[in-house]
């Protein structure tokens, strides 16, 4: 330990870099550079234990400024100056630890005086550098007052700073140098206490606490902890030893402080790697059993994957710390839990949903839009030009939360096409989701996943298959959704559909918030009543009535015939169908309002070439003449009279020498004939109505259905009875209503309109009415039968016949009044599909008639009526002859 020593008057300087040593203290350096071996060579190695140098602490000039500020705190007035800054000039350009000697060096003002406890030296190969390895201790502080050099390395005149025992003996009868040793030294013992338990090393610690002075163990104490360079600086620079032991009490505590926080820290982070250890040795185990058993999975490795995916996936930051918690979880559990699928199929549905992803929307183009739009469907102006405004406002305001458009019209008509022709407009990715059927609201919104096979919904099913967050979703037949003890679906999508509200649609399988704003929804339906009216009025309407005539012949030639060739492998140089035999398969064959029947009976005659085509394909008789064909294939290959098989020909012949073979005996046009023995004998025909209407009793009515406007005959007849009504037809009570209504219309005015003497007002003594509505098997409903219910009862009761040409649609009151009913135009199509010449409309539908196409309405006569009485004036071949004689 450090004994009182003298100092000589100069000393040989060893600059330590960053480093402080302080008296009492040991520290072991390495000597590499000339400077510093050439100082230890002939300074300690040569005199051996006589040797002393000087430790002087040196800092370049970009260290200084962030120091001196601190060097000049708790220095008190005998400090003086601390530092010097010292510039040399030599020809060697010596170096301080790598620095030459020309940068500027500030060398700190006092350092302490060390001796040489262990030398070695050694040689490095294969350079034969001479090193050295020192261990120094210090022994007391001094004061720089020259710096020169003496050959490579530096020396210093010094005056020691030591306190004297004369001095110390007065200091330790100053009380307040009492109360700091106490303090120290209460200070270093709990610090001892707790190395003792955490190292079991205090014994030789406690020895030096009792046995040295105070003030000389402050420097061996504050120099075995982790200090900063300003803080070893300040001690070293504490000759007094009152300033000494403060600043080491505060030092030692702030160390004990952090041995105390950093036990803290261990015993939980040991509590954790414990558990986790065990789990760690546990999994190991398990591993090491499963390989025995031949029953490794990779499970880990797929793990790792599923944590990359779910981190690529771009989730949200409050659904990520979900999805964490949840992986976590996953980790702890066994495959053979049986939790485990249902988690990690969770996890997998979070990882794969775009909640970010989105696609890239092309440029909008109106122009092109317009021809695509023509181009995949005929016709349908008004609906065109809706979607047109549609996508001309997405252009102008590509976030603008446009409204839900829904096509409704019958089958057949374009609706889904529609769809998808949006979605190609707009550049994104297209997904249908198919609602008919659907009475459970899990469908919609997902099962909750304490169930056993539960699943997301089909909205969040639809979004992973399709891989992006913007979409163009159709939801497809929306009319069709039902509801039972399991909840209602309609109810389901007014939060889908609706703008304010999908931005965080909450499904009962995700169990977290999932924003639909960006999905562009599309709806379609057959008939807009069944839809509720909530969820109707989130959506815009758009009706697409079915297609004339015309537009299907049109239709048929640009569309539907292309696609039916090409779908069973033919063109037009094996099958022809002329738009003249189009149209007989319109008119005989198909009545709808859509062309799925059309496509239907063209696919039926294209299958039938195609029969003709592989059986001519499959064997080729040849005559005599074969050599006449421009075929090279033939040369040489066949006998007078003979039959070939289809051979395997090589890649180099060229296939349209076959097909021009051929050509002439596979072409097939379609006549008459073809179609009747194809197709069989016509459905329909333009006399129907006429043979149904020849007995009196009989009207023709028009009605709406699903699958757009038909014609509907109501019969009537009387017989031997009691006076009673009979219905039949698989009739709904509205109709039944309407028929009550118009037989007690018609015995109310039956001595009005002739139909009875005026003594006989009772129409139904002694017979009863039977009214019957043909095509039994298909339900009916509706008030629009009204005024074809009366027409036939008066037919029947006047024993006059309705004329053939003619079809009525209104409801009617017991007034007579004819009130106005929807479906106007899908009615008059029907008319006109069915050869009707004349229309008897209710007078308020007179606005209707502007969706009607011109060309329809060119090819019918159009009757109003206000009052029963009109219906009849124009129902009848030359009127109603009662009329005149009406009190009405």
């Amino acid at each position: 330990m450090a004994e009182s020593v003298e100092l000589p008057g100069r000393l040989a300087i060893l600059p330590f870099r960053n480093q402080v040593l302080l008296p009492g203290a040991f520290i072991r350096i390495r000597c590499t550079s000339p400077t510093s071996v050439k100082l230890v060579e002939q300074e300690l190695w040569q005199r051996e234990e006589k040797g002393l140098i000087g430790i002087v602490p040196v800092r370049d000039a970009a260290e200084m400024t962030s120091m001196d500020s601190v060097l000049s705190q708790g220095v008190g007035s005998e400090s003086g100056e601390r530092s010097t800054k010292v510039q040399i000039n030599t020809s060697d350009a010596h170096k301080v630890d790598g620095k030459s000697h020309s940068e500027v060096i500030h060398w700190h003002k006092r350092g302490v005086a060390a001796r040489a406890l262990h030398l070695s030296r050694g040689v490095e190969k294969p350079s034969g550098r001479v090193t050295y390895i020192v261990v120094l201790e210090g022994l007391c502080r001094f004061n720089v007052e020259e710096l020169s050099t003496r050959g490579p390395y530096y020396t210093a005149k010094v005056s020691t700073l030591e306190v004297t025992k004369a001095e110390m003996e007065q200091v330790e009868q100053d009380p307040e140098f009492v109360t700091l040793s106490r303090q120290f030294k209460a200070t270093a013992m709990e610090l001892i206490s707790v190395l003792e338990q955490k190292q079991k090393t205090g014994g030789r610690i406690k020895v030096l606490l009792e046995t040295l002075p105070l003030h000389k163990l402050a420097d061996i104490f504050v120099f075995s902890f982790e200090m900063s360079l300003e803080e070893q600086l300040s001690m070293l620079d504490s000759v007094d030893p009152k300033v000494r032991l403060s600043k080491a009490t505060e030092l030692v505590d702030r160390h004990l402080q952090s041995i105390r926080v950093a036990e803290k820290i261990t015993q939980k982070v040991e509590g954790q790697l414990s558990k986790s250890q065990k789990e760690f040795l546990l999994r190991q185990q398990m591993r090491a059993i499963k390989e025995e058993l031949g029953d490794n999975d990779d499970d880990e490795d797929d793990l790792a994957a599923l944590e990359r995916k779910m981190q690529s996936a771009g989730m949200p930051s409050n659904i990520w710390k979900h999805a964490q918690r949840e992986f976590r979880r996953l980790k702890k559990m066994q495959p053979q839990q049986p939790g485990y699928n249902s988690s990690r199929v969770y996890l997998e549905l979070l990882a794969d949903l775009p909640w970010q992803k989105a696609g890239e929307e092309q440029e909008l183009d109106l122009k092109a839009a317009k021809d695509c739009l023509d181009s995949d469907h005929y016709g349908l102006v008004k609906v065109k030009q809706r979607i047109i405004e549609y996508l001309a406002v997405r252009k102008l305001k590509p976030d603008a939360r446009g409204p839900v458009l829904c096509f409704v019209g019958p089958p057949g008509v374009g609706k889904t096409s529609l769809a998808s022709s949006i979605a190609a407009a707009l550049g994104r990715k297209f997904v249908r989701i198919s609602l008919g059927g659907v009475k459970d609201e899990a469908d919609i919104r997902g099962h909750r996943r304490t169930y056993i096979g539960s699943m997301p919904g089909r909205l969040i099913d639809g979004l992973k298959r399709v891989g992006v967050c913007n979409p163009v979703m159709l939801l497809d037949e929306i009319d069709k959704t039902g509801s039972d003890v399991r909840g209602d679906p309609a109810s389901a999508l007014l939060e889908v559909l609706d703008p304010e509200q999908n931005q965080s649609f909450n499904d009962h399988y995700l169990n977290v918030p999932y924003d639909l704003s960006k999905v562009i929804f599309v709806a379609t339906a057959n008939r807009a009543q069944p839809i509720p009216p909530p969820l109707l009025d989130r959506m815009e309407v758009i009706e697409l009535p079915g297609y004339t005539a015309e537009e299907k012949l049109r239709i048929a030639m640009q569309h539907l015939i292309p696609r039916v060739l090409d779908q069973h492998g033919l063109n037009s140089e094996y099958l022809q169908i002329p738009e003249a035999m189009v149209k007989l398969v319109i008119q005989r064959y198909t009545r709808e309002a859509g062309v799925r029947n059309l496509e239907r009976n063209l696919a039926a005659l294209a299958r039938a070439a195609a029969v003709r085509v592989a059986e001519q394909e499959q064997a080729v008789s040849v005559s005599k003449g074969a050599h006449k064909l421009a075929s090279p294939l033939l040369d040489n290959r066949l006998a007078e009279g003979a039959e070939m098989e289809m051979e395997v020909l090589p890649m180099g012949v060229n296939n349209n020498e076959i097909s021009n073979t051929f050509k002439i005996s596979s072409l097939l046009v379609v006549d008459e004939a073809m179609l009747e023995k194809v197709l069989g004998p016509p459905r329909f025909d333009d006399r129907e109505a006429a043979d149904r209407v020849a007995t009196p009793g009989v009207s023709v009515g028009l009605v709406w259905t699903t699958f757009g406007g038909e014609v509907q005959f109501v019969e009537a007849t009387a017989m031997v009875g009691n006076g009673e009504l009979h219905l039949t037809g698989q009739l709904g009570d509205v109709i039944k209503e309407s028929a009550q209504i118009a037989l007690t219309w018609v015995r109310a005015r039956a001595a009005d309109l002739k139909l009875a003497a005026a003594e006989e007002t009772n129409l139904l003594q002694g017979r009863d009415i039977h009214i019957h509505f043909p095509a039994g098997a298909v339900p009916k409903d509706g008030p629009s039968a009204g005024v074809t219910l009366v027409t036939a009862l008066v037919s029947l009761f006047s024993q006059k016949s309705v004329r053939a040409d003619t079809a009525m649609t209104g409801e009617m009151t017991l007034r007579g009044l004819v009130l106005p009913v929807g479906g106007i135009k899908d009615k008059i199509l029907a008319a006109h599909r069915h050869g009707i010449k004349r229309v008897i409309l209710p007078e308020r539908n007179l606005k209707d008639l502007v969706e009607v196409p011109a060309p329809v309405l060119s090819s019918l006569e159009i009757l109003l009526a206000k009052r029963m009485e009109d219906v009849l004036e124009h129902a009848f071949d030359g009127g109603a002859p009662w009329r005149q004689h009406s009190k009405l």
